[in-house]
């Protein structure tokens, strides 16, 4: 099989349905949702047959719990991945949508409005929920998309991605709008990351390895969706109730995924009695704690956390703990080690609060609850492309906005420019 030769053929299709799929009436496009959700419920038989291949052999293989947890789908996660798209179908459509007019002196009205970004590549890792997501939302904005995921799922992927197809196809998407890499092989991902002028852009998700690969050596323009390495920061003032337990839901209610807390911070002035209430919670839920030596001088039965452990994205049950003087010195920390992902603040001192959303610089800088709310699905987008840690074009969640580029149309009655 000549994969440089297959990818392009893919890419031309895709771009060749893009440019039908761009202008295609919103119903159209609710209807294929709504059906491609319906397909994977009736289908779940066959999701859950391929999902239990793909994880036999990762067992085999050695692959680690955290792992094992991203690629595993249930009746759960399959009902989730189908309210995504039905979310989805219930949201305005971006398309065509206006967010700024203005008639300028000359006359001239000039309007912008929302428009498709094309042909979105994504290239993504072990979740197979993220085949739904990505499908839905970049039909939806009226975009074609190629998906190639991991090697690890790729049973799960086609029986998904067959099915939404399909559905979609048979519901009036344009036929290749819907692209699936079946080429486990890591040169379709080279190929595909060098397919200018087919490709508008390629969104990589997955782990720091993924993401810096494509980055480095993408010719086709790059949104980075980062590794989260994630904090919460306990103020003296906290409600220690609270903290609790936002720190064991951060921590511990899907470990795997980026949204999750990495580091624990805690005011030295609570430490003495906040520590031993948290450490005992987090050991409960078979967390393990590598805690600085103020931590340690408190909780004794915490590992030493090495300097690498405060930049480290765990994905598992291990949380590094450190004790720090005051709020400067917790901002100071988060800025230096977080990868500008998902941070929060456990406080009822409301300047302390806002002084932490200014300075922290995150995607996303929450005041008393648990950085696990960071996803498209938690807030209204129907689902999400993946999580912008950048600054450019977008940042956070990447709903079906920020899957829309823009365009000026601009009226005039024969003015001409001197």
């Amino acid at each position: 099989m000549d994969i440089k030769a297959a990818m392009k053929e893919k890419a031309e299709a895709a771009r060749a349905a893009s440019q039908q799929l761009g202008i295609l009436p919103t119903g159209i496009k609710n209807q294929a949702l709504l059906a491609m959700a319906d397909a994977l419920e009736k289908r779940a038989a066959l999701i859950l047959s391929a999902n239990e291949q793909d994880l036999e052999e990762a067992r085999q293989k050695g692959l680690r719990r955290s792992y094992l947890d991203r690629l595993m789908l249930n009746e759960t996660r399959i009902a989730n991945m189908a309210e995504g798209l039905r979310q989805t179908a219930a949201l305005p459509d971006p398309v065509c949508q206006g967010d700024y007019s203005t008639i300028r002196p000359n006359g001239l009205e000039i309007r912008r409005v929302r428009v498709p970004i094309g042909v979105i590549g994504i290239i993504y890792e072990a979740r197979p929920n993220v085949t739904a997501d990505a499908a839905g939302l970049c039909l939806k904005s009226g975009n074609a998309v190629i998906l190639r995921g991991g090697s690890e799922a790729i049973r799960s992927n086609t029986a998904i991605s067959s099915l939404l197809s399909k559905a979609a196809y048979k519901a009036g998407i344009p036929e290749g709008a819907l692209q699936f890499v079946e080429f486990t092989d890591r040169e379709a991902v080279d190929v595909m990351t060098h397919l200018s002028g087919l490709l508008d852009v390629i969104i990589p998700r997955g782990g720091a390895g993924l993401i810096h690969h494509i980055v480095e050596h993408s010719s086709v323009p790059v949104i980075q969706t980062g590794t989260g390495v994630c904090h919460t920061f306990v103020d003296d003032s906290a409600d220690q109730d609270m903290a609790v337990r936002i720190a064991v839901n951060a921590k511990t209610s899907h470990p795997s995924v980026c949204n999750a807390m990495e580091t624990l911070l805690v005011h030295e002035n609570i430490a003495n009695v906040f520590l031993p209430r948290v450490s005992q919670a987090l050991r409960e839920k078979k967390v393990e704690l590598r805690g600085c030596d103020r931590s340690r001088a408190i909780c004794p039965e915490m590992k030493a956390a090495e300097e690498e452990d405060w930049s480290a994205e765990y994905g598992d049950l291990i949380l590094s703990v450190r004790v720090v003087h005051d709020l400067d010195e917790a901002i100071a920390h988060i800025n230096r080690y977080n990868t500008g992902h998902s941070e929060t603040i456990v406080t009822e001192n409301l300047a302390h609060a806002h002084r932490f959303q200014r300075e922290v610089d995150a995607a996303a800088v929450y005041v008393n609850a648990s950085t696990r709310f960071t996803d498209g699905f938690e807030f209204g987008f129907g689902a999400e492309i993946g999580i912008s840690t950048q600054k450019l074009h977008a940042r956070g969640p990447m709903g079906l906005s920020e899957l829309t580029s823009t365009k000026y149309l601009i009226y005039g009655e024969g003015q001409i420019r001197e």
